[in-house]
Parts: structure tokens; C-alpha cells; sequence
């Protein structure tokens, strides 16, 4: 193995081992995201308000819009990515509403 091929392999090692440390950050903050949306439900079913506030949704699409435009990140992508965590939280309410 040549020198170049033995710095590329520990460069690659360094990218992979701050992917799986970002990998745990997203999935924890997923699940303390999760227990917060969970409660929102909850007081939502306890009130008999709807499962979905339409207006704050597309509030929050607009505002990680703008920021992963800030973060360099495509947009199009981070609206997809809150679309579906919006999508799963509704779920989440729907089954405290019954």
C-alpha cells in the first residue's frame, strides 16, 4: 500500500468515525424530539384539539428552509426530511385522539 493510499485510508477512517458520532447526535436528538411531540399529542388528545395545526407546520417548513439554506444544505431535502417527521407526529396524535 502506498503512502497516499495509506493517508487516504485513515482520512476516510477520521470522515467515517464523525459520521457515526453525527449519526448518534440525529438519532438522539430524534428521540428527545420524539418524547416532546408525543406529550404535545397527549395534551392535544386531553383538550380535544386536532392531531394537526396546518399554519405551524408550514411555519416550520418556511423556518428549516431557511435554515438549512444558512447550513449550506439543500432545502428541498431538509423540507422533505421535516415533512416526514410532521407526517409521524400526526400519526402520534391520531392514536391519542382514539
Amino acid at each position: 500500500m502506498t503512502d497516499t493510499v495509506k493517508r487516504a485510508a485513515e482520512l476516510l477512517k477520521g470522515h467515517r468515525a464523525s459520521i457515526d458520532r453525527l449519526d448518534a447526535i440525529l438519532v438522539y436528538t430524534l428521540g428527545e424530539r420524539f418524547k416532546h411531540t408525543q406529550a404535545v399529542g397527549k395534551l392535544k388528545a386531553e383538550h380535544d384539539l386536532p392531531p394537526s395545526d396546518p399554519a405551524r407546520e408550514a411555519a416550520q417548513i418556511a423556518r428549516l428552509e431557511d435554515l438549512a439554506k444558512e447550513a449550506d444544505l439543500d432545502p428541498e431535502f431538509a423540507k422533505k426530511f421535516l415533512n416526514f417527521i410532521i407526517a409521524e407526529v400526526i400519526q402520534h396524535h391520531k392514536q391519542h385522539q382514539t
